[in-house]
């Protein structure tokens, strides 16, 4: 502990000049790393040490004695104090540059691709209101009546969202709604600590064609009052057609950890991305950002070589939107996804569009695919659109096996894509330009997309 220079609850003076995979100012005091949210690359800050680790710190940021050019005002009054937003305060031309280059230092420092080529990254022009789905975490407001809201960062400690301005309109309208509902009928929220209580999470699912869906999350399947409930989320959310129950029980941060039924309405909403209508129901994934999924999506499938024909594998498929793109542009598809109700959803969206080319199994991509592929299943193409984690390398490695020509392989996770491409490299891939997709603006996630093709045979 003598070496580090730092002590818990020391002020000090930072030179920021980098930021961190989650978005804080990282400066060296005495060449001691220190991480302080709401810093910015090129400042000068004042900062209470609140960690000191044996190889990096934290700091809190006390004062900004230097700005950066880059800097501006947050637009959201929760911000700094909820966990979801951390690029706020950084200009949007600043966060774009900032996500490229995080893509940039993983394909170098973890893949060792020297050379690789990362495309400028694929932004909004309106970076607002741009998510379709919202969780709101059950608990107390400084009154002490139940409130819904999102957890400070690193915590379960409750900060109370009146509006989130990346959330639809639909989410504070429905947060008002059953805040309302909980104090009128002592619906309490849930206590982790004790485990009473009733109303957990609100999930809240729009779509751009207009709908929405209210999910109250409770302790167990007790729901007092539904009438009154669904009477008042009809009354403040424009475009609902259906409110549902998760009855989760069970102590665990899963959100929506139980069964579903639907309370009032339909059991699905509609979406529409690139020309396919689909349909969503409570639990299927489907990603955020409607507006740049279409962008990704496309990029996805102009790499995946559909337009030739031929077999595709859509890896880690959900509800099928990838597949479906490929199978309307005249790829012959077969999709691979773990969760049942994922599935179930694909097909019935496979139908919708009047697609008969594509059909979906059910099972783990790393458990299924090689097994299609020992069959004598020769596809053309492989798509992979896998977990923050990553592919299980006996996945790629049967891929290599394979002999597959194009795998295109879409990331929300920068190091575990440049861990992958390395391992793909290993087998004789090499990829393409990274086109990086701007999926969730304000934050330090990037989506990324990128086309690998084998060069060794």
């Amino acid at each position: 502990m003598a070496n580090i220079p730092v002590t818990k609850n020391q002020e000090i003076e930072l030179n920021i000049d980098d930021l961190g995979a989650e978005g804080q100012g990282v400066g060296r005091y005495s060449g001691y790393a220190v991480f302080v949210p709401g810093a910015l690359p090129g400042e000068t800050v004042r900062v209470r040490v609140v960690k000191a680790g044996k190889a990096f710190g934290f700091g809190k940021l006390l004062e900004v004695v230097g700005a950066s050019a880059q800097r501006v005002d947050p637009i959201c009054e929760a911000f700094g104090r909820c966990g979801g937003c951390t690029l706020m305060h950084l200009s949007y031309e600043g966060q774009l540059a900032y996500k490229r280059e995080r893509v940039r230092q993983a394909l170098l420092r973890i893949g060792r691709f020297e050379d690789a080529e990362v495309l400028p990254v694929i932004g909004m022009n309106h970076p607002t209101r741009y998510r379709n789905k919202g969780a709101f975490s059950a608990g107390t407001g400084e009154d002490a009546a139940p409130a819904l809201g999102l957890y400070a960062a690193r915590s379960h400690r409750l900060v109370p969202v009146g509006d989130c301005v990346i959330e639809h309109p639909a989410c504070a309208a429905a947060m008002g709604a059953v805040t309302a509902w909980m104090r009128e009928h002592g619906a309490a929220p849930y206590d982790e600590e004790s485990g009473k209580g009733l109303v957990r999470h609100l999930v809240v699912r729009t779509s751009a064609p207009g709908e929405a869906m209210a999910i109250v999350c409770t302790n167990g399947q007790k729901l007092p009052a539904e009438a009154a409930l669904v009477r008042r989320l009809r009354e403040a959310v424009p475009g609902l057609v259906s409110v549902a129950q998760c009855a989760a029980a069970r102590p665990t941060n899963v959100i929506m950890d139980g069964p579903v039924r639907i309370v009032w309405g339909a059991n699905v909403i509609r979406e529409r991305i690139a020309g396919l209508e689909l349909a969503l129901s409570p639990r299927a994934f489907f990603q955020v950002n409607t507006r740049q999924a279409e962008k990704l999506y496309e990029h996805a499938v102009s790499l995946s070589g559909a337009e030739q024909g031929g077999l595709l594998l859509d890896a880690y498929c959900g509800i099928g939107a990838i597949g479906l793109l490929a199978a309307r542009r005249g790829a012959r598809v077969i999709g691979v996804e773990s969760v049942e109700e994922a599935v179930r959803d694909a097909e019935a969206n496979a139908s919708r569009n009047g697609l008969t080319n594509i059909r979906f199994v059910c099972g783990k991509a790393e458990e299924v695919i090689p097994k299609l592929l020992e069959s004598g299943e020769k596809p053309d193409a492989v798509v992979l659109d896998p977990p923050r984690k990553g592919c299980e390398a006996k996945l790629l490695e049967a891929i290599a096996n394979a002999g597959i020509e194009r795998v295109v392989y879409v990331s929300c996770n920068p190091a575990t894509l440049a861990r992958d491409l390395a391992l793909m490299a290993e087998h004789g891939y090499a990829p393409g330009p990274v086109q990086p997709v701007d999926m969730f603006p304000h934050t330090a996630h990037v989506e990324c997309v990128v086309g690998v093709e084998r060069v060794e045979k």
